[in-house]
């Protein structure tokens, strides 16, 4: 596995973001969520989907708020190769989001979803943060 300290803070995000979220098992399930909370778990669900295809071209584009962009387009190779390096490294694992939050007012929504994965044997829980962006939800970072 390579460091997370390799190649800069630029690729950071995507670490946290794709090992955080990605799976190669079943798909995040949205149906317990109703309206706004069901289109964040959408959000969490789409990224995965994503991820677990390869496809970094839409990780980049449909996924990903504009910070995570920013930070990323400083990697040798933007974001698509930031996203295509990190997936090479993914193990498998599922992920089930238990709740979602949003917050604030029009221009500056924001939400938490609460999320569980397993990874390498081990449960762990990581709160997602998203952004409301050009009408979509879409994914700021994992902590």
């Amino acid at each position: 596995m390579r460091s997370l300290k390799t190649p800069a803070p630029a690729l950071l995000g995507a670490t946290l973001l794709v090992f955080g979220l990605a799976a190669c098992g079943s798909t995040v399930a949205t149906s317990s969520f109703k309206g706004e909370q069901r289109e964040v778990a959408q959000a969490i669900s789409n990224l995965q989907s994503d991820t677990r295809a390869g496809e970094q071209q839409k990780v980049c584009e449909n996924d990903l708020a504009g910070p995570v962009l920013t930070r990323l387009s400083k990697a040798p190779g933007g974001c698509k190769q930031a996203i295509k390096g990190q997936l090479a490294e993914i193990d498998n694992f599922d992920v089930t989001v238990e709740s979602v939050q949003i917050t604030g007012s029009a221009g500056k929504r924001t939400a938490t979803a609460r999320v569980k994965s397993d990874y390498n044997g081990k449960k762990r829980v990581k709160t997602v943060s998203l952004a409301f962006e050009g009408g979509k939800w879409k994914v700021l970072s994992v902590a």
